[in-house]
């Protein structure tokens, strides 16, 4: 995973972005020389104008401004260049760090691009297997401190560089043992920053997964609203909350700790080598002044003004460290997100075929943990313009045989034709256009009921909705509605009731208009007239195309062309209705159970 933490995300992006950095990198060297300046400025005018004693600057410099006579000791000469670099400076910090926004915002946006693009292509499966509140956090989280740290702290470590090697070239040219003196805790400062960086990431890495399990409660939590106050978990849904908001925060609180630590104590020698310039550089004045090479007032004040401004970048360098150990912890959650295995086209990818035509399964098994631990042998033809009904207890493999069919899974034996081409063979993208599927707990968008049908044909008109509503049985409903078809029905649905919520997903996959249709126990929410009224709809509007209904009621079943009676991952009947009420077995089993509640329901 390491070796390539930045080669799936990070360094894409930052191409994208280089032109900005580039620029900011020119305009922090800038920014530095004349912080700098400034400095030599105000050490000039200290030596050569109030006391008149040669500055510590560069000779031909120094014979330059002595050529201009009385105008080189000029205070307001000095206070105008003074200003003029000062003004300089600020200019350049604005220009480097508008440049730096500007960089860090398009690697972002790239970085968010990219990981939607991923969570799109990826296998189905990986959704099964992570959790959504953790991938929410891992997207916006963890690609804002990579971006936090681009925008605070890459450019730091070129001022770092930068300001370090010309301090440090300014102090020996003047007086070598005073910047000997003067960056004598640089070492201890460097070391204890490396050092703490590596204690430290391991805290970063214990508050990130504290923080995407906090997300996640509470993404589950605002989701399954209405389950949690069903069965009066609300006490023990906020136990499980405050348990994990605890551990967050008593993780963060220790990373703080740690933090003010190293802050404080790197403070405290910072102040130190400040105050051991000050003492050895008044030591100097003092033992020099007779000398022929005197350490002046102005020396003075340089080594002051260039050590704090050394001190405190290297003592930042632990700052840049830290972050750079969370942008890379979030680094890691994110590739891996890019590192997982993309869907992949098995065979020829055809994009021409026709979908019109038999369905047939031969010998198809499936399984998770062995080859057909799901599914075994499976086999039957679905011929062009039926209905197939599949009925099977809770476990029985239903919802995986149209999962195949969907190529949400591939196969581990068999083989799914559709009109003589093996699935394996079509682009998964034309397969899926040509499959309408609706689920049991159908997911509906937050947004109005109108934009939820057209989800599947954006460009349809008035008429194609209305009539896809109505055969849906979900249209006189709507209409009573006080904004009609611009009703919003909220997050995942919540405003409509859960037959409503079915209708209007029946009523999107009519609107696909596929020749292969699956409903998955998606009409268990409507009352039996409805469901009769739905399916005599269905009948009339799917032709040539092949409708799979999985249903627990034998109603909703019993007007199929074929019906597949499944038991424990093994088809066990398949037959017409008539057929399989007359044969012992399941679904004759199910068929009497049904009728006696029906029955003692009708005596109640």
């Amino acid at each position: 995973m390491k070796k390539d933490r930045y080669k799936p995300l990070f360094i894409p992006a930052l191409k994208g972005a280089s032109g900005h950095f580039l620029i900011a990198a020119v305009e922090v060297i800038f920014g530095i020389v004349s912080l700098y300046c400034a400095s030599i400025v105000t050490s000039y005018t200290l030596d050569w104008v109030l006391l008149g004693k040669d500055p510590s600057i560069p000779e031909p410099l120094f014979n330059w401004l002595k050529s201009l006579g009385p105008i080189a000791r000029n205070y307001w000469l000095c206070g105008a260049f003074f200003f003029l670099f000062t003004v300089l400076e600020g200019l350049f910090i604005f220009l480097r760090r508008k440049n730096i926004a500007k960089g860090a915002e398009h690697m972002a946006k790239t970085m968010r691009d990219k990981l939607y693009r991923k969570l799109n292509a990826v296998q189905y499966d990986y959704h099964k297997h992570v959790s959504t509140g953790d991938l929410v956090q891992r997207c916006t989280s963890d690609v804002d401190t990579v971006r936090k740290f681009v925008t605070n702290q890459l450019m730091e470590i070129i001022r770092i560089v930068v300001m370090f090697g010309i301090a440090a070239a300014l102090m020996f040219a003047i007086r070598w043992e005073m910047a000997l003196i003067s960056m004598i805790v640089m070492p201890i400062l460097t070391v204890s920053s490396f050092l703490y960086f590596r204690y430290v990431r391991k805290y970063f890495t214990e508050v990130d997964e504290a923080e995407g399990a906090l997300s996640t409660a509470v993404q589950e939590n605002l989701t399954g609203v209405r389950v949690v106050r069903a069965f009066g978990q609300q006490r023990a849904e906020y136990d499980k909350f405050t348990r994990l908001n605890k551990d967050f925060s008593e993780k963060n609180i220790r990373l703080v700790n740690l933090l003010g630590f190293y802050w404080g104590s790197s403070d405290a020698i910072g102040y130190l080598q400040i105050a051991l310039s000050l003492v050895f550089g008044i030591l100097f004045y003092v033992n020099t002044r007779d000398s022929a090479n005197p350490f002046s007032l102005g020396d003075i004040y340089l080594f002051l003004s260039l050590t704090s401004r050394l001190t405190w970048p290297v003592r930042q360098l632990g700052r840049v460290l830290a972050d750079m150990g969370k942008a890379t912890v979030s680094l890691d959650r994110l590739n891996e997100i890019m590192n997982a295995d993309d869907e992949k086209e098995p065979g020829k990818a055809l994009t021409d075929c026709s979908m019109n035509g038999d369905i047939v399964f031969s010998h198809v098994a499936f399984g998770y943990d062995s080859p057909n631990d799901v599914l075994d042998d499976i086999s039957f033809t679905a011929k062009a313009g039926q209905t197939v009904g599949i009925l099977g207890s809770t476990g029985s493999g239903k919802s995986s045989l149209v999962q195949l069919l969907q190529r949400l899974y591939p196969v581990t034996g068999g083989e799914i034709t559709i009109n003589g081409t093996p699935i394996n063979d079509i682009d998964h993208a034309m397969l899926r256009k040509n499959i309408a599927i609706v689920l049991q707990e159908p997911f509906l968008y937050s947004r109005s009921i109108r934009e939820n049908i057209l989800l599947t044909a954006p460009e349809a008109t008035e008429t194609e909705l209305f009539e896809a509503a109505r055969e849906a049985a979900v249209h006189d409903v709507i209409e009573k509605f006080a904004d009609g078809y611009d009703t919003v029905v909220g997050e995942r649905g919540v405003t409509l009731s859960g037959g409503q919520q079915q209708r209007v997903a029946i009523a999107r996959a009519l609107m696909q208009k596929a020749p292969i249709m699956i409903f998955d126990d998606s009409m268990s929410a409507v009352d039996t007239e409805t469901d009769a009224k739905i399916r005599e709809a269905l009948r009339r509007h799917h032709g040539d195309g092949i409708l799979f209904i999985i249903s627990h009621r034998i109603t909703t079943l019993c007007e199929a062309d074929r019906i597949l009676v499944l038991d424990h991952g093994k088809l066990v009947q398949n037959g017409t209705h008539r057929e399989l009420i007359q044969e012992e077995g399941l679904y004759r089993r199910i068929a009497e159970i049904q009728d006696f509640h029906a029955e003692g329901g009708a005596q109640a």
